[in-house]
C-alpha cells in the first residue's frame, strides 16, 4: 500500500496508466516513494531529511552528520536539511542565545563536512545573527546553499514571516525575534538543476514560487517545520499546488514530532515532480528519502503544456526577482 493511503489496486491501475501515457512510474524503495522517469538521459539523485530537533545544537549535528553521509553513500549529490535543522529551542530567550553567524563554529562544520563529501548542502533554516545584533537581539531565518567544495553560494533570508494564532491550537510570532528577509535570491546553478530558494510558510505565497521560475528556476525548495494542525490540512496541497503552477521539482525537507513541552512538528519530507506526483516521501520519525531529478522530463512537460507562455501579463503584473539589499537594513 503507497504510503499516502492510495489502495494497492487504485496505486497499480494509476502505475500501469503512467506508463502507457509517458508519465512517471512510482516504486516503493527504502521507506520512500521514488520516480522512476522513461527517459533519464539527464537526471540526478537526491537526499532529502527529516529531523526532530531539540535544543542540543550538539545531537542536532550528529544526527544531521549522520543522515548526510548515509546519503553521499548512497550516491546522492545534494542533501537537504529542514528549517531549524540546527536547533529548536524550548523559549524565546533560549532561541536568541544560541544563535551564531555564519562565520561561526556550526557553519564552518557543515562547509567542512560538504568539502569532505564532495557533495552539496541546502541548510535549510539557520539562525543567523542579525546584522545589528548587538543593539537589538534579532535574527535573520537563514537558508544557507554550499556547494561540494564547502563554499556558500548562496543564502536566503526568509521573507514571510510566521505571525499566526489559530484559535486554541497555535499561537506564534515570528516577527517578535525575526527580522524579515530584504528579498528574493536568484535561482543557482547546481549540478542537480537550477534551484530556487524559499523557506516554510513562503509556501503559501505562489508569488515568490512563481518569480523563481521566471528567473529560470527547476527545483523549488521549502525546508520546512510545519505545525501539526496546519500540515495535515495544507502540507501536501500547498507543495503539490506550487509544483504544478510551476512545473517545477519542489523539494521540501521537514521537522517531525515532538521538540519540546511546545512545538511539534507535522513531518512528511516529501519531493514532487512537476507534474504534481509524489516522487519521494519519508515516513514517520527521523529519515532520509531519495529521488531522482530528471531535467528532461522537466523540459518535455513544460514544453508539452507551456503555461508560462499562456500566462496574460497584460491583465496581471509580471513577477520578478527584488534583489536584497542587507545595506538598507
Amino acid at each position: 500500500k503507497p504510503p499516502w493511503g492510495q489502495s494497492a489496486a487504485g496505486f497499480a491501475e494509476e502505475a500501469a496508466l503512467g506508463w502507457m501515457l509517458h508519465l512517471p512510474r512510482l516504486s516503493l524503495f527504502g521507506g520512500a516513494v521514488r520516480l522512476q522517469g522513461l527517459v533519464m538521459a539527464s537526471r540526478a539523485l537526491i537526499g532529502v531529511c527529516q529531523l526532530n530537533c531539540t535544543g542540543n545544537k550538539e545531537q542536532n549535528f550528529a544526527e544531521c552528520q549522520s543522515l548526510v553521509l548515509e546519503g553521499a553513500e548512497h550516491g546522492a549529490k545534494f542533501i537537504f536539511l529542514p528549517e531549524a535543522f540546527d536547533y529548536v529551542a524550548p523559549s524565546q530567550a533560549k532561541t536568541l542565545s544560541q544563535a551564531e553567524t555564519l562565520e561561526g563554529n556550526l557553519i564552518q562544520r557543515y562547509l567542512r563536512m560538504a568539502r569532505e563529501n564532495s557533495l552539496w548542502l541546502s541548510l535549510g533554516g539557520f539562525h543567523e545573527r542579525g546584522h545589528d545584533w548587538e543593539q537589538d537581539q534579532r535574527i535573520y531565518n537563514a537558508h544557507i546553499v554550499v556547494n561540494n567544495l564547502g563554499e556558500i553560494v548562496s543564502v536566503y533570508r526568509k521573507t514571510h514571516l510566521f505571525d499566526v494564532e489559530l484559535r486554541g491550537h497555535i499561537s506564534l510570532k515570528e516577527s517578535n525575534y525575526t527580522i524579515p528577509g530584504p528579498g528574493i535570491e536568484p535561482p543557482i546553478d547546481t549540478p542537480i538543476g537550477k534551484v530556487g530558494l524559499a523557506i516554510c510558510y513562503d509556501l503559501r505565497f505562489p508569488e515568490i514560487s512563481l518569480a523563481l521560475v521566471e528567473a529560470g528556476a527547476e527545483i523549488l525548495t521549502f525546508p520546512s517545520a510545519f505545525t501539526v494542525r496546519t500540515g495535515i490540512a495544507h502540507w501536501e496541497p500547498l507543495l503539490r499546488a506550487r509544483a504544478i503552477e510551476t512545473q517545477s521539482y519542489v523539494v521540501a525537507a521537514a521537522q517531525t514530532g515532538k521538540h519540546n513541552d511546545h512545538r511539534s512538528s507535522y513531518g512528511h519530507t516529501i519531493v514532487v515532480d512537476p507534474w504534481g506526483t509524489i516522487a519521494a516521501q519519508c515516513n514517520e520519525g527521523r529519515g532520509i528519502c531519495y529521488a531522482e531529478i530528471n531535467l528532461d522530463y522537466l523540459r518535455e512537460i513544460r514544453q508539452d503544456m507551456p503555461v508560462r507562455s499562456h500566462r496574460r501579463n497584460d491583465l496581471y503584473a509580471n513577477l520578478t526577482l527584488q534583489m536584497p539589499n542587507l545595506a538598507d537594513h
